[in-house]
Formats: C-alpha cells, sequence, structure tokens
C-alpha cells in the first residue's frame, strides 16, 4: 500500500513539475531529447517582446538540427532583419548556408561578423570551411595561419592550414601543419594518415 502511494505523489510531483515548466524549458528539454519539431513548437506560447529576435534564432537553430536548411536560413535572416547587430544570428545562418554548400553566402556573414568583431573564434572557423570549399587555397593557408597566431592551440585552424599547404603542394609545410595538429590531438586521423603517406 505504501508504494502504491510513492508512486503516485512521483506522478502528481512530476505532472505538477510539467505544469509549471514555461515554453523555453519545454523547447529545452525537447531539444534534449532530440525531438526538434516539437521543440520549435514549445516555442509557440513563448512571449515574443524583447526575445523576439531569440525566439527567431532559437526556431533558425532547431529547423537546422532537422535538417531543414531553407527554412534555417529564412529564421536567421528575419532575426538579422528585426536585430541588424546580433553577431549571434550572422553566425548562426553560416550554419544552414555551409550545410548547402553556400560558400559565398556563408562567407558574407562570417566577414561581416568579423568587421565587428575582429577575432570572432567561431566566424573565423566557418569562414575556414567557406574558403575551403571555394577551394581558395592560398587564401586560405594566409587566414588559417593568422588565426593559429590568434588561437594557438587551436587543432581545427592548423587542420585548415595543413590542408591548404597540401593543395597548394607545400608537403614540407603541410606535414609541420600536421605535426602541429598532433601536439594538440595525438592520434588524430587525417594528420596521421597525411604524414605517413608524405615520409
Amino acid at each position: 500500500m505504501k508504494t502504491w502511494l510513492v508512486v503516485l505523489f512521483i506522478q502528481m510531483t512530476a505532472s505538477f513539475v510539467r505544469a509549471e515548466e514555461s515554453s523555453w524549458q519545454k523547447s529545452y528539454r525537447l531539444e534534449a531529447a532530440g525531438k526538434y519539431a516539437e521543440a520549435a513548437v514549445a516555442l509557440d506560447s513563448a512571449n515574443g517582446g524583447v526575445d523576439a529576435d531569440f525566439i527567431l534564432m532559437r526556431r533558425g537553430w532547431l529547423s537546422y538540427l532537422q535538417g531543414r536548411y531553407n527554412e534555417a536560413v529564412d529564421f536567421y535572416g528575419r532575426a538579422i532583419a528585426k536585430n541588424p547587430k546580433s553577431l549571434e544570428a550572422r553566425n548562426g545562418v553560416t550554419l544552414p548556408l555551409l550545410a548547402q554548400q553556400r560558400w559565398r553566402e556563408a562567407a558574407f556573414h562570417a566577414r561581416q561578423v568579423i568587421a565587428e568583431s575582429a577575432w570572432d573564434y567561431t566566424a573565423h572557423q566557418r569562414l575556414l570551411v567557406a574558403e575551403e570549399g571555394q577551394r581558395e587555397w592560398k587564401i586560405l593557408a594566409d587566414h588559417a595561419e593568422k588565426v593559429t597566431d590568434r588561437y594557438p592551440s587551436d587543432a581545427t585552424a592548423l587542420v585548415y592550414l595543413a590542408r591548404a599547404h597540401a593543395w597548394l603542394g607545400n608537403t614540407k609545410a603541410a606535414k609541420e601543419a600536421y605535426g602541429l595538429v598532433l601536439n594538440r590531438v595525438p592520434g588524430h586521423i587525417e594528420a596521421t594518415s597525411y604524414r605517413a603517406g608524405n615520409r
């Protein structure tokens, strides 16, 4: 009898807690469970007001997670229109653009962030991806080198530096860059493979 009462109490408590859950909490909980479409619907009852552009960015993110890239671009674009100063929205829109291999558009938005915040890490990382996508190897090499100067512990920029040198035929420089990658991420598959094949 006591066990039944405990179970009933737990169920009632859980129901009460869920009833008190805000639309934001519900959206994040559903996202964590991988229910991205439901997480977006949960925002329908969220109070826009000062958070209107944030709601749009969140919807953009959830659309991106669902692979609905055009919809994500639209939501992020609306967030940018609502708040043109938002660096987050501009960084955000680069994700679905890169996923669609719309390299030039992604680069455009990344450069706009960089114009406002010179060494924004996210913008530089996304710009490196766009430069690689456009096969701009010399530009990529120069850019990646500058990023590694600012973020010396970061392996990602070094990988792009190494790739650029490899495509440019600078095997020695590529091996050196991949060696630096291995110092930061021992066992890095790409770096290990390149160095093994270019002894």
